[in-house]
């Protein structure tokens, strides 16, 4: 959801939601409104000769969507596994595909205007999937920028 209020100056901040998700121990977001769902781990079909990042496709109520792992996709070596991972289902301009991730968080609120550039580290490939970053008390969230992430070019 997206909402347009006015700071002290009169100038328009705009209010997005973002889920928190976790791509091994890295936190990351994306604007709840890019998300279908969010589902646990289900068959996967392999696709022959898909980049190694590419896990397989699966058949959602007759949709076939290709899943990514995000964390290869990353750079950050493979998901692992287990309870806590999920397939974020998100609708891009082909139809639907989805990335796995470690495990999903919250949904916070946040103004577009407190992103700031990702920082020098993040630069090279995995940096380049990122859009910007939002500082917490403790922590940076970096946003993903959906469409670079599923570009299939490498």
């Amino acid at each position: 959801m997206q909402e347009t209020t006015m700071d002290g100056d009169g100038k328009a901040q705009k209010n997005i939601e973002l889920a928190t998700f976790y791509v091994g121990e890295a936190v990351c977001v994306m604007n709840i409104l890019q998300i279908q769902e969010i589902n646990k781990i289900m068959q996967l079909t392999p696709v022959p000769q898909a980049p190694e990042y590419v896990m397989g496709v699966l058949n959602l109520r007759g949709k076939i969507v290709t899943i990514l792992d995000l964390a290869k996709k990353l750079g950050l070596g493979d998901t692992a596994i287990d309870d806590n991972s999920r397939n974020i289902i998100v609708n891009t301009h082909d139809g639907s595909a989805g990335v796995l991730v470690s495990r999903i968080s919250d949904v916070v609120a946040a103004e577009t205007s407190s992103m700031e550039k990702p920082p020098t580290n993040m630069s090279g490939i995995q940096g380049s999937f990122f859009a910007g970053v939002f500082k917490t008390e403790n922590t940076l969230i970096g946003v993903l920028d959906l469409d670079k992430v599923m570009g299939l070019e490498e």
